[in-house]
């Protein structure tokens, strides 16, 4: 059976830590870290939820006969949302541009749908001294699915928490708008790195929105490629 000190050279030997300047202490379980493999590894479960990949184009959307009147109609998206806290918010129906008397069939119903996911970064197997002193580089990147739904399709909250897990140490918000003059339907990135954030972060939350519609069909945005990664990188001020 390994030692510990013999643990602490395999994650050494596989992260080059030593050389990095990363502090390694002998009271960490260095046997737990190099199992958990917590730097350079997305520490997000489920990052493609809809089976989707954004090296791959997206499909054009189908044009679709009219939904079966016998059918109940979809309000919620279709996917494997298993590891992500998820909500449902209905917008109030935006009825300001219709003139008095018009009688009106049908009007778009938006929705937000919300992803959400902690990660204890102490159980990843992260150790005290590297997320206080060393405080390496936390880099976030999320893909979500650009079309001509609305104006604003997507929202991108990320927190760097303390130990309580609710205190705010560092935040990233991120909320793009779309240009509905000029047909585009691509994967948009959205990234972000987290550098210099001081002592005490010990939970990323990570929240993203998407809009979602419904009039006589549902429209869904889809997202993939979810990502939180701690790279042994040194954060600068």
């Amino acid at each position: 059976m390994s030692s510990m000190a013999e643990w602490k050279q395999k994650c050494d030997s596989e992260w080059k830590l030593a050389a990095k300047g990363v502090p390694l202490p002998d009271d960490v379980d260095w046997k737990t870290v190099y199992e958990k493999k917590p730097l350079e590894r997305n520490l997000l479960k489920n990052p493609s939820p809809y089976g989707l990949n954004h090296d791959t184009p997206l499909p054009e959307p189908e044009l679709r006969e009219r939904p079966d009147p016998d059918q109940p109609p979809q309000y919620e998206p279709t996917g494997d949302f298993s590891g992500w806290n998820t909500s449902t918010e209905h917008l109030p129906l935006d009825t300001s541009g219709i003139p008095p008397g018009v009688v009106v069939c049908y009007m778009p119903n938006f929705i937000w749908f919300s992803m959400e996911q902690q990660v204890d970064l102490k159980a990843e197997g992260l150790w005290d001294e590297l997320l206080d002193t060393f405080q390496p580089v936390i880099a976030i990147e999320d893909w979500y699915e650009e079309s001509q739904l609305h104006t604003s399709i997507y929202e991108l909250h990320v927190k760097l928490l303390a130990a309580d897990g609710q205190t705010v140490i560092k935040e990233y918000t991120c909320s793009p708008t779309e240009d509905l003059e000029v047909y585009s339907h691509n994967w948009k990135q959205v990234s972000h790195v987290f550098s210099g954030y001081g002592p005490g972060v010990r939970y990323v939350h990570f929240l993203r929105k998407v809009k979602n519609k419904f009039m006589v069909e549902f429209f869904e945005t889809k997202v993939t490629g979810t990502s939180v990664v701690v790279k042994a990188t040194k954060s600068s001020s």
